[in-house]
């Protein structure tokens, strides 16, 4: 167990590197945009604040803050995909590991990335009013977690349907159950829309497509 859940963080680390520089690449000239759309925003409401230094320089926060955010994230994720792994392998069927890993790690994008961003996207600098940050990010992580618990109860009950069904009956009863589940939820949930009026929607597409991509690359 000790050795897969090192070589799991090692496996994390290396797609952090290459995460961070997609992110980079795709993701980081949108947020330049972004962000000179914000102090624009700001200098015409005359609360600009002339003087005023950054903590931390955008060209810290795009190299090395960026790589030791996905870096970290990365690592995480790696340790925790090693032990899902572990947990998993042997237990779906006669697999090999390679496809059990591949299998895992769709899986594991669909419920834990894209669903969640089916209903409440990222957005970059200038999206999204301060004051409700903390809304924004209770309800996104909220959906994250019924997800992950929809996805787990769903596939328990594969299990079970797939031993009185068949696999393949077992396994698309199981995947329905937890579309219609996360489909309700999302329609239940409030709907946050804080683009402001004429913000690019070219910037704002290439910055989701980046966030999922980099994703992705993880």
């Amino acid at each position: 167990m000790r050795t897969l859940l090192v070589r799991g963080m090692l496996a994390g680390l290396v797609a952090g590197v290459l995460a961070t520089l997609f992110a980079y690449v795709f993701g980081e000239p949108s947020v330049e945009a972004a962000i000179g759309l914000e102090e624009a925003a700001a200098h015409e409401a005359g609360s600009h604040s002339h003087g005023e230094e950054e903590l931390v320089t955008r060209g810290v926060q795009r190299t090395i803050g960026l790589l030791a955010g996905v870096g970290g994230y990365a690592l995480a994720i790696g340790g925790l995909f090693a032990l899902a792994f572990a947990v998993l392998y042997g237990r779906i069927g006669t697999l090999r590991p390679r496809v059990t890993a591949a299998l895992l790690a769709a899986a594991g994008y669909a419920v834990v990335v894209l669903v969640p961003f089916l209903k409440y996207p990222a957005n970059p600098p200038a999206v999204g009013r301060a004051e409700t940050i903390g809304d924004r990010t209770a309800l996104y992580f909220g959906f994250v977690a019924l997800s992950v618990l929809a996805a787990a109860l769903a596939a328990y009950a594969g299990r079970r349907l797939a031993d009185r069904l068949g696999g393949w009956s077992g396994g698309l009863l199981a995947a329905g159950g937890y579309v219609l589940v996360t489909a309700v939820a999302a329609a239940l949930l409030p709907v946050v829309d804080e683009v402001p009026p004429g913000f690019p929607g070219s910037t704002l597409w290439t910055f989701r497509i980046a966030a999922l991509g980099t994703q992705l690359v993880l």
